[in-house]
């Protein structure tokens, strides 16, 4: 993480774990959960890195590492995208959006360092310039009733369409939905801007952005979960992660062989627990007792008590599901797209 950043956020009164330095809470973590709900809050997203892809063949790299149509990808539209690996599993998700010329992809900040790496290995002789970000380039997400008014009052322009964006300078947003956005801040304008924004919005940790990610279904890959699922597993298509009509990249017949077939067993559920779940955890049914019939994703504390959580689930095993092992503690668990209950 940005020293100066972590600097600026530890004087506005953020709390930082001491095992995992994730910024978890501004002094009132109960009460910020509550305001997500309800209110417009504000988010570092410390928990995602930045890669930038450029030059003359970036379109054409990425398109053919990317489960996505990076090809269609418009100046000033944003995608999901997810990075396979040759059996088909997701060993990275991203946000990627066009800038010009150039492609910027969010990812977990715990898988950054290894998937630019292992990128680069496969640009060969294409003329393609990886580099990171996130040093010099933030990214704050807002969400909330008063989102658009917050950011058009601290002067930055809002884009109208979903997964869209729009610059102001040297300053972008990204629309994910009717009240959630993203903005990507140089370093050297993120205090002022963060005065601004706090104007009308609250800020709050990152559990808070994590159960707002859990409410929208969206399941970020981490280092917890790197290789576990096939897309289709964690419903990647039904967010525009998947193209069905592009050409080859890594893992694709596996992918499109899964999805022309109907062998998705497993999909994408949110589920609630007395008991703390962590990412990667697996779950366990009386009544499959032989293998684990679902994997954790991400969680966070619910605002109601308790907590919540996205996870992978084999779904006829869904309604009778363990945390941890067949003795564990019972979890509520229900479909993100019940078509696929």
């Amino acid at each position: 993480m940005n020293p100066n950043w972590r600097s600026f956020l530890e004087s506005t009164e953020a709390a930082f774990d001491g095992e995992s330095n994730e910024l978890t809470t501004f002094g009132d973590a109960a009460g910020e959960l509550k305001a997500a709900g309800s209110q417009t809050v504000l988010v570092p997203l410390t928990h995602l890195s930045l890669i930038e892809a450029a030059g003359e063949d970036a379109k054409s790299f990425l398109h053919s590492q990317f489960t996505s149509d990076v090809n269609h990808l418009k100046d000033g539209q944003a995608q999901h995208a997810g990075w396979c690996t040759a059996k088909g599993r997701m060993q990275a998700s991203f946000l990627v959006w066009r800038q010009n010329d150039t492609y910027r992809m969010a990812l977990a900040a715990d898988l950054q360092e290894a998937t630019q790496k292992r990128l680069q290995m496969f640009i060969l002789r294409a003329k393609v310039k990886l580099q990171a970000l996130t040093d010099h380039l933030l990214l704050l997400g807002i969400s909330g009733p008063q989102a658009n008014e917050t950011l058009g009052d601290a002067g930055l322009s809002v884009p109208e369409e979903v997964m869209t964006t729009a610059i102001t300078g040297d300053q972008v947003v990204i629309r994910l939905d009717g009240q959630r956005f993203i903005v990507a801040v140089p370093e050297t304008a993120v205090a002022s801007l963060w005065q601004r924004l706090t104007v009308k919005a609250r800020p709050v940790g990152l559990p808070v952005w994590r159960w707002l990610d859990i409410q929208a279904g969206y399941p970020l890959v981490t280092l917890a979960t790197k290789e576990e699922f096939v897309p289709q597993m964690a419903d990647f298509e039904k967010i525009g992660g998947v193209s069905f009509h592009k050409g080859c990249y890594p893992g694709q017949e596996i992918v499109a062989r899964t999805q022309y077939l109907g062998k998705v067993k497993r999909h994408l559920f949110r589920v609630r627990s007395n008991a703390t779940p962590t990412a990667g955890q697996h779950l366990y049914s009386p009544d499959n007792p032989d293998q684990s019939c679902g994997t954790i994703m991400t969680v966070a504390p619910s605002p109601t008590g308790g907590f919540e959580a996205l996870a992978v689930i084999q779904s006829n095993f869904a309604a009778n599901v363990r945390l941890g092992s067949l003795e564990g503690p019972a979890i509520e668990a229900a479909a993100v797209n019940p078509e696929n209950g």
